[in-house]
């Protein structure tokens, strides 16, 4: 970056924090024990049941990647590449509380500062150039100066390190963030597009999902570059139009600039995809259960990752002549379990599939299958809730026996105090 200058309309940062979930638990686990071995130099990993060793990896340490552990994972396949794996529980109030302080730095940084996770934001340093002109040297030049002393802050003060991407638009800087890794910056302008960008696998855009990734690649764009060099009625024909055009574009290189300010929580978490073939009424039985799980997991990570329960359950489909269908129910208690996501999806498309006025009644087929989650609330409440326990008992092979017996415990002495049937379990 020696005696390199920027000329650019928009200066926009996407500031990331290297592994969180694993960091901020590190962090506290220096806290509360001081001396104890650093979880972020060894193979170590958030996610799941501890003492079970039932569920997924959420987050892990370098060291850990290096056994080839993925996020999203299951913790069983996770130890078996790495059965000294260290497995820590999550912990959302602690990741509250380090996120908390990680935004209280940006803000002093930007008047514009739009959180878009826990995790990452992005900051709009257009018009700021005056302000950190004392920080500016021809190694360092604006923005690089800024990003640079924000990163240092962050891990000088709270102990944790951040990749920070600069661009003109908010694409190219989260593109950015997401090169090498970790206590990195890094720029991706416009004019950096072809040589940093275009040669990366066609899986690495921003927004390109795996199902989207593959029909690409089998029909030959595998890189990014080819996509964007890629005839964009080819592309909208094959993806759809909304797809199509927004793997064009941003290929491309074409991003919003953007900054709102404002952090909006997710209303919804949702996940979808286009089956390789039609589900029909002969094949549902045998090609459901796969697409459910798949999808229940998909959403239920994301909820999990976000410290978020919801209660209303939705399962949409598309049929082959491309009219949506969908069917919702309410639960008693929150949830983000993949298993239980997964039963209530099932109920939900049986219904809306082999119901007296299902879709194969109709003599419908399926292409797509989408399973959502709404109705969010941080699960705060969930301590004291006991509707879930007739799921558990008969769900978990009785696994959750001990609790079950607490809660009954529970219901027994609120029903003796307030009188009888103040509570009542029952199938949600």
């Amino acid at each position: 970056m020696n005696n390199i200058s920027y000329n650019y309309d928009n200066y926009i940062f996407h500031i990331d924090v290297n592994s969180a979930f694993l960091s901020w638990s590190a962090l506290k686990k220096l806290r509360e024990e001081p001396g104890s071995i650093d979880l972020r130099t060894i193979p170590s990993a958030v996610g799941g049941d501890v003492k079970t060793r039932h569920g997924i990896i959420t987050a892990k340490s370098i060291p850990a990647k290096k056994y080839g552990i993925v996020t999203g994972e299951p913790v069983i396949k996770a130890l078996q590449k790495c059965p000294k794996l260290v497995l820590v529980q999550s912990d959302f109030a602690t990741y509250r509380e380090y996120s908390h302080a990680f935004i209280d730095i940006l803000n002093k940084y930007s008047p514009c500062v739009q959180q878009v996770s826990v995790d990452e934001a992005y900051l709009d340093m257009t018009g700021t150039e005056s302000v950190y002109a004392d920080l500016s040297s021809p190694d360092k030049p604006f923005p690089i100066c800024v990003a640079d002393k924000i990163k240092n802050e962050i891990r000088d003060t709270l102990g944790f390190t951040v990749n920070v991407g600069i661009s003109s638009n908010k694409l190219l800087a989260k593109m950015a963030s997401d090169f090498t890794k970790p206590d990195r910056i890094h720029t991706l302008f416009p004019d950096e597009v072809e040589k940093k960008m275009w040669p990366l696998p066609i899986g690495d855009l921003y927004g390109c999902g795996k199902a989207t990734a593959d029909r690409l690649m089998n029909i030959g764009i595998r890189t990014i570059g080819d996509a964007a060099n890629s005839d964009p009625v080819m592309l909208t024909h094959i993806l759809g139009e909304n797809i199509g055009s927004y793997i064009y574009y941003s290929a491309n290189g074409y991003g919003s600039t953007e900054v709102s300010g404002e952090y909006e929580e997710a209303k919804s978490y949702s996940n979808e995809t286009t089956l390789s073939s039609d589900l029909t009424a002969d094949n549902y039985d045998k090609d459901i259960i796969p697409v459910l799980k798949h999808l229940s997991e998909s959403v239920s990570r994301r909820l999990r990752r976000d410290g978020v329960f919801g209660r209303t359950v939705t399962v949409s489909v598309k049929t082959t002549d491309f009219r949506r269908h969908s069917c919702q129910m309410q639960l008693e208690n929150s949830i983000d379990d993949a298993d239980k996501l997964f039963v209530y999806s099932k109920e939900l498309a049986d219904k809306m599939m082999l119901g007296t006025d299902g879709l194969f009644m109709k003599g419908e087929n399926v292409r797509l299958v989408g399973v959502g989650v709404s109705k969010l609330d941080d699960g705060s409440y969930r301590q004291l809730s006991l509707f879930d326990v007739s799921f558990n008992s008969n769900n978990s092979n009785n696994k959750n026996d001990e609790r079950t017996k607490r809660l009954n415990k529970m219901a027994d002495e609120i029903n003796l105090k307030f009188g009888k049937d103040t509570i009542k379990k029952g199938r949600v």
